[in-house]
């Protein structure tokens, strides 16, 4: 048996959670077209016969512009310590600058490079990607779409082949350890940014506050009154939509309540952080 950890880094919206989901099967990030839809470590476990394997998802590192965004970058980099392998995930379709190698100067001389999207990309595209990472002089080098799961085995093989041996650290039928209330939380703010896409997504949190299932309480905090009614819609239509698409992912039976409230500033408030886990 062989196991160990995988840290996934990368700029936002390179599609790092795409790929973990696409690899274990199974959703276990959030994906949004928004930059930093991910804002917390989440892990998902790949169980084989021959091996366990726990990929660590990680927020976009970019460059900050509030206290929330300084802790996203402080989660994403220390994803690397404690792991067996870290991929670094690029965008065949966007020119390699100045943030790629910002983040690639943080990680190992044994990341693995995952160029992906190559299926929006032409071969001249990708091959050009190619080159301009090795470049970045790291172990190896992988071309894949997370979305049609092309390159995804042989990323994965390698992956598995650089596992040490070693015990199973989850119960074989485990694919993550985020709690159900937190995985309530980021579907509904999932479901926001694809609703209410006029709505930034650092303006929006999500916490659930009360569960005695069925009935799940869910808050959505926003920074300032003007959000409200973006948020909320015209006759409350955008939270009647993202309860519903909600309810569809979750066991036949539960009833979400979701109610919207101000913070003011809290990406910037220590305190306010704290309350919601950043």
């Amino acid at each position: 048996m062989r196991s160990g950890f995988v840290a996934v880094l990368g700029r936002p919206n390179v599609g790092k959670s795409t790929l973990v989901n696409r690899i274990l099967g199974t959703k276990v990030s959030i994906v949004s077209d928004k930059p930093q839809t991910t804002r917390n470590q989440v892990r998902g476990v790949l169980n084989r016969p021959d091996a366990q394997v726990v990929f660590v998802d990680t927020p976009g590192v970019h460059k900050p512009r509030t206290l929330l965004g300084e802790r996203l970058n402080e989660s994403a980099v220390a994803a690397v310590n404690d792991v067996d392998v870290v991929l670094f995930v690029i965008d065949a379709m966007q020119p390699m600058g100045g943030g790629d190698r910002f983040v690639a100067s943080r990680l190992p001389a044994d990341a693995i490079v995952v160029v992906n999207k190559i299926d929006l990309a032409s071969r001249t595209e990708v091959l050009a990607q190619l080159t301009a990472a090795s470049s970045l002089d790291r172990s190896a080098y992988f071309p894949v779409s997370a979305t049609t799961g092309e390159g995804v085995d042989a990323l994965l093989d390698e992956i598995v082949g650089r596992m040490p041996e070693g015990p199973q650290y989850y119960p074989p039928e485990m694919v993550t350890d985020v709690p159900e209330a937190f995985w309530v939380a980021e579907l509904v703010r999932e479901q926001l940014l694809a609703v209410a896409r006029e709505e930034l997504p650092h303006s929006i949190a999500c916490q659930v506050t009360e569960w005695e299932w069925p009935r799940i309480r869910c808050e959505i905090i926003v920074e300032r009154d003007s959000q409200k009614g973006i948020v909320i819609g015209r006759g409350g239509s955008v939270l009647k939509e993202v309860g519903t698409r909600v309810r569809e992912q979750l066991p036949e039976g539960a009833f979400i309540e979701l109610f919207v409230k101000v913070g003011k500033d809290w990406q910037r408030d220590p305190k306010a952080l704290q309350r919601l886990g950043y």
